[in-house]
């Protein structure tokens, strides 16, 4: 290794030492410490992640000297009936058909009602953690999806259309994943800024779940079913996008297949919107957090004043300041990033800042997955659980359909510091993988194996900062 290549790593190598050591341990004082009751600090986990990192590295840069993760060496698992993708998508109309109509005829209590926990628990908790287990379960579930291939097929039984060309309209390209980008964000938003007493409302779940289906099914009988839900269905891109880093995926020919884990993600499509697509999903978990620590609460109000001086009423000032802060944090995810692009272009300039933004976009969707078990597994471990006395119990109204509507949420499944062990471990775990996708990117564009380590020290650095960044907001808000 080169004599200045050797100082730039080890210049890195200080940096990350240093968050490391300083942005946990100024968030010991709070939060998940006390709490969960460690065996060791706050700092030295931070320091113990790094290292892997480091290592990680190492080890990559060493014994991985040719790409692995560019093949998916897919091998049959099980063939699947065609009954069983019939099943699973009545199943998903039936969800979809609960969720709006005990939204609007249950009970408007959050807890005691199945729209809220399904919508916020299961299906936003949950489905990002079983697209990664089991593949893209949703594709078989989506309720808009199966209603407009129905509707399709109607219109083709009645017509007797040839099936082409049904499509009115051709989905734009330079849209890309744009509409699907807008679509996580706005829910987001609703989760995070909307007023707590409207979000939480299940009349009002209901509504904006029918608003959302109708857009859909309007959507895919303009453009066509997969065109329009491969770009502008923000929930179907969001675990379609996650499924890829599954080990099972579904053939053409409807069959289960086993592969390399990663690989899914190395063809992944990068077209207008993809990257923000991606830095949005982990900006808007990265505000979630925040926005319960310390220092966002220290400043929150400052900026709401912001606004409430410029005349907007309380409400509309506090949904404004966590509208600036969901946006910022969105953008200081693309700014890491593109730092560290900015950085493996320095290395050599054979490749342009934008082509080398979207060769490793596909890298930072386990760091997304990461940072959805590190912040939510608590949430999903433990609120999930209501899901079984609210199937007996959907509106909220006494009713006792499965005789399970007297369960109580076990809080003593799992420990504090079990919680804390599994979150730390996404968030190592995430980033290595993150790593290994951008080693493996390297060694494919740059045929020098030296010239591709070195592109990958700002990679690096991108996956410890993001790492000791997690890291902190775990130990802030104690989630």
């Amino acid at each position: 290794m080169k004599a200045a290549s050797r100082r730039t790593l080890l210049s890195l190598l200080g940096g990350f030492g240093v968050a490391a050591l300083v942005l946990p341990a100024s968030a010991q004082a709070h939060g998940i410490v006390g709490k969960a009751d460690l065996p060791i600090p706050v700092w030295l986990f931070s320091w113990a992640a790094a290292i892997v990192l480091v290592v990680s590295f190492v080890a990559l840069s060493t014994m991985w000297t040719a790409p692995q993760l560019q093949e998916q060496h897919r091998r049959r698992l099980i063939g699947l009936a065609r009954p069983l993708e019939w099943l699973a998508s009545a199943i998903g109309v039936g969800l979809f058909a609960l969720v709006v109509y005990s939204g609007f005829a249950g009970a408007q209590v959050t807890q005691a009602n199945f729209s809220v926990t399904f919508i916020y628990v299961v299906f936003w908790v949950g489905m990002p953690v079983a697209s990664v287990l089991f593949g893209d379960v949703f594709r078989a579930l989506n309720p808009w999806r199966t209603c407009a291939r129905a509707s399709r097929s109607v219109v083709r039984a009645t017509i007797r259309h040839d099936g082409k060309g049904m499509a009115p309209l051709r989905y734009p390209r330079w849209l890309g994943l744009w509409p699907a980008a807008a679509g996580i964000v706005g829910f987001a938003w609703l989760e995070l800024v909307y007023e707590p007493s409207l979000r939480d409302r299940p009349s009002t779940l209901a509504a904006l779940s029918v608003g959302y289906f109708v857009a859909m099914l309007a959507g895919m009988g303009l453009f066509g079913v997969e065109e329009w839900g491969s770009g502008a269905d923000g929930f179907g891109v969001y675990f379609s996008l996650l499924s890829r880093l599954s080990a099972l995926v579904r053939g053409e020919d409807g069959a289960v297949y086993v592969r390399r884990p990663l690989s899914g993600l190395t063809d992944l499509p990068v077209g207008p919107g993809t990257v923000s697509f991606i830095c949005a999903l982990i900006g808007t978990t990265t505000f979630d957090g925040f926005s319960n620590g310390g220092i966002w609460r220290n400043n929150e109000p400052s900026v709401q004043s912001l606004f409430s001086g410029l005349g907007f009423g309380p409400t509309a000032a506090l949904e404004l300041a966590y509208s600036v802060g969901l946006v910022g944090c969105i953008l200081l995810v693309i700014a890491v990033y593109r730092l560290g692009i900015r950085g493996v272009h320095g290395v050599s300039e054979r490749y342009g800042r934008g082509e080398l933004t979207r060769r490793f976009a596909h890298t930072l969707v386990p760091i997304g997955f990461a940072y959805v078990v590190a912040h939510y597994f608590s949430l999903l471990i433990w609120q999930s659980q209501a899901m079984v006395y609210l199937a007996s119990d959907p509106l909220g109204n006494g009713a006792n359909i499965f005789g399970t509507s007297s369960y109580e949420i076990n809080y003593h499944i799992i420990s504090y510091a079990g919680i804390w062990y599994v979150q730390v471990a996404a968030l190592v775990g995430g980033h290595v993988g993150g790593l290994m996708l951008a080693h493996d990117r390297a060694l494919v564009l740059y045929k020098d194996p030296e010239e591709a380590v070195r592109s990958q020290y700002w990679m690096l650095a991108v996956m410890v900062s993001f790492t000791s960044f997690g890291l902190w907001l775990l130990s802030s808000v104690g989630t």
